[in-house]
């Protein structure tokens, strides 16, 4: 496929109305003709049509919101995204009982999750992205991601825009006239400028806290309006899947007791939003007692880890009576992970800004879980930290949707689990 061609269908405009074209109005002239204002003369037409329309705008902000995150997205994300907002839109449909076509809804649809696979594909086809970046000011080591190329700018020449997708610079740094131009001149040519900092984060996900300035705290104060709206969805959705989730739990306590001498819950303090304490409950994973003190990390293979509890951390069931957390106010679905009041306290006087964590409420699946895993130590620490950074200065409904569908998936690995 030639490269130009490639280029424009990489382009997030031309994939936007691309995919409105042909998933919802070709598929409307096929089955309805082409008289587009005949569409609306009937309920069932017209339904059909804001059905799709909203289905369409759904998923594709999902996922270039989703993008953004995680680079590249494959068909792990871009179908569940896709029968997830489908799923949503169609329950709101039946509730209002309202007409539609069948007919169109499904060619339409089948058309749209084509389409977004295929986009996909030329994303892969279109290869890597070369960012060019200036090598002055906190640069950094870059990370090695597979759908960038770094190419290191040694001098100031004029770039070819066809060679290169965007350019990469510290904009606080104490740059030289030849290299301001250079940057305007770069501007001028419509080859994006970005500054390094940002960048990086978009790219690896986590906020470096190694020199994090001062005034980029205050870039980091999450939402209030979405804590109020993310705290009624926490709410809602528990009491919604407790009809699924109260028999599992009751399962799970019965075979833990049997297992192993002990309760079927683990109580323990931790620290939650603003540094207040609560306890938190989980099944009980480990042999009685083992878990008593709380003084150190679980370890992979860990020997006090009963088989039940193998199990229930591997797929996270272990940690399903924390929706009661939530419902108390104390938690939330999405957010970084509780930490114990003892390692708090330690990793305060190692870690710069560890307390900012606590700004936002813990969860029971977090940024940091999905994308590092398990803290075996207090270096992991300060890895999910920066991730945790980068969830409370991307917090928003977007970045929670993301985490969930990478909670199933995790669900489904293992990852992470000890």
């Amino acid at each position: 496929m030639n490269h130009r061609i490639i280029k424009i269908l990489n382009s997030t405009y031309v994939q936007f109305f691309l995919g409105i074209v042909l998933s919802i109005y070709c598929i409307g002239v096929v089955i309805w003709g082409a008289n587009w204002h005949h569409w609306l003369s009937t309920s069932t037409k017209e339904n059909s049509l804001w059905v799709m329309i909203t289905i369409y705008l759904m998923v594709f902000f999902s996922i270039h919101n989703f993008s953004l995150h995680l680079g590249r997205l494959s068909f792990r994300y871009i179908i569940p995204v896709f029968i997830f907002w489908e799923l949503i839109v169609f329950i709101v449909l039946l509730a209002l009982r309202l007409d539609y076509s069948i007919y169109y809804l499904v060619l339409s649809s089948s058309t749209m999750l084509v389409l977004f696979l295929l986009f996909d594909y030329i994303s892969v086809v279109g290869s890597k992205r070369i960012v060019a970046y200036v090598p002055i000011g906190r640069i950094g080591e870059l990370p090695n991601v597979a759908h960038i190329a770094w190419k290191k700018l040694e001098s100031t020449a004029k770039l070819d825009k066809k060679t290169v997708d965007m350019v990469m610079a510290d904009l606080r740094a104490d740059l030289s006239d030849e290299w301001e131009h250079f940057l305007a001149e770069c501007t001028l040519q419509h080859i994006p400028v970005y500054h390094s900092s940002r960048l990086l984060e978009l790219v690896s996900g986590r906020v470096k806290i190694d020199h994090m300035y001062e005034n980029e705290l205050g870039s980091l104060l999450p939402s209030q309006s979405y804590q109020v709206i993310k705290r009624a969805l926490d709410t809602t959705l528990i009491l919604l899947s407790m009809p699924l989730v109260l028999p599992v739990m009751i399962i799970t306590g019965i075979v833990i007791v049997l297992e192993s001498r002990g309760g079927m819950f683990f109580l323990q303090e931790r620290v939650g939003q603003g540094g207040i304490s609560f306890t938190v409950y989980k099944f009980r994973s480990m042999c009685k007692d083992s878990e008593k003190d709380g003084s150190q990390f679980a370890q992979a293979n860990d020997m006090r880890v009963t088989r039940v509890g193998k199990f229930i951390r591997k797929t996270r069931i272990d940690e399903l009576p924390q929706f009661f957390n939530v419902l108390k106010g104390e938690m939330s679905l999405i957010g970084p992970r509780p930490e114990q009041k003892k390692f708090v306290e330690e990793f305060n006087e190692q870690i710069p800004f560890y307390n900012y964590r606590h700004i936002v409420k813990p969860g029971i699946s977090g940024w940091a879980q999905v994308v590092h895993g398990y803290a075996a130590d207090a270096e992991d620490t300060k890895v999910k930290l920066e991730h945790d950074f980068y969830y409370i200065k991307n917090f928003s409904f977007s970045m929670d949707l993301l985490i969930l569908f990478k909670t199933i998936q995790t669900m489904l690995t293992g990852f992470g689990a000890r």
